[in-house]
């Protein structure tokens, strides 16, 4: 009877090893949270993804992070205490794929200082691949209906403040802060 204990044991721990080697995506042990990289041309800026409680949000992201889709991008709009927002606009087509608003009061994560944040239309539903970084505590985006946050700002969060306050038209930066890529670490 013991050998079979082990035996079994010894089939589910090779199995989770398993499952663990073949997973492709690096996530921190204990949360879950997926580590990106996003680099600029003025530095880098590291965010942890929340795949726990924003799985379609963060799927979608780390769809176009693996695609290169944010390659070559900009930080194009900026606005003081508010937001940083970023994406790859050259590479945009009306025929992009949206994606369901996973709304904070659904997923419990909010736009505070530093979360990240997909952009979108009117439509609560057309999140597609432009995002933002919160640049202070923004409450009233938590909606309803809201903005789907999907992760927060772990290193640099100087850097966001840095980008909000350049030069800019209105809300639109004189000179973008181009992404030179966005990556797993």
């Amino acid at each position: 009877m013991r050998r079979f204990r082990f035996f079994i044991l010894l089939v589910a721990v090779s199995a989770f090893v398993g499952i663990q080697m073949r997973s492709s995506v690096p996530v921190r042990a204990a949360s879950g949270e997926v580590d990106v990289a996003i680099v600029t041309s003025l530095g880098t800026i590291d965010v942890a993804l929340d795949p726990v409680h924003a799985p379609i949000t963060v799927k979608n992201f780390l769809r176009l992070v693996d695609r290169h889709f944010y390659d070559g991008g900009t930080f194009f709009r900026a606005v003081p205490g508010f937001v940083i927002q970023g994406g790859n606009q050259a590479r945009e087509t009306a025929s992009d794929p949206t994606i369901p608003l996973e709304s904070p009061s659904k997923t419990g994560l909010h736009n505070v200082d530093g979360a990240l944040s997909m952009a979108r239309r009117s439509d609560p539903d057309s999140a597609d691949s432009e995002f933002f970084v919160d640049d202070g505590k923004q409450p009233y985006l938590d909606g309803p209906p809201g903005y789907a946050v999907f992760g927060h700002v772990t290193k640099n969060l100087e850097l966001v403040r840095k980008i909000a306050r350049l030069p800019a038209q209105g809300e639109m930066l004189l000179q973008p802060v181009k992404i030179v890529r966005i990556e797993r670490i």
